[in-house]
């Protein structure tokens, strides 16, 4: 299988980092409405994806978090009266009502972006990746 590599910007025959394991992280949506056919598009290929690749053989690691502060997730409470936390929850459970009705399976873990705030900082943060340039 060939996957196209950001960092290279290239495609290139898919080599796990570990011959068993293969870790696959998304970003999932934000939670302010009901999921809609752009947000079921991710779902469907990372979904794809995944059960492709356990049965290869490896298993995955499939982390998927849900934005669940946002500038629209707080305009949506303003709106209905309510906090950002309440909104998120509400659309996260409606999330999976559609998710499961889809048949998509459950990542491994779907953490908030609120409970990973200083990770994301740190991520977002880091200054000593340079990427190659095309020749």
């Amino acid at each position: 299988m060939k996957v196209f590599n950001t960092l290279s910007r290239a495609k290139e025959e898919f080599v796990p980092v570990d011959k068993n394991e293969v870790k696959i992280y998304a970003c999932g949506p934000t939670v302010y409405n009901y999921i809609h056919i752009g947000n079921a598009r991710p779902l469907c290929v990372f979904d794809v994806l995944r059960r492709y690749l356990e049965y290869r053989g490896y298993n995955v690691k499939f982390v998927q978090n849900f934005t669940d502060v946002d500038d629209k997730i707080i305009k949506r409470a303003n709106e209905e009266n309510s906090t950002f936390e309440e909104i998120a929850q509400k659309y996260i459970d409606e999330f999976w009502i559609d998710a499961h009705g889809l048949n998509f399976k459950d990542a491994t873990v779907h953490p908030k972006a609120t409970q990973n705030i200083d990770e994301i900082i740190k991520t977002v943060s880091y200054t000593h990746l340079t990427l190659p340039t095309k020749a």
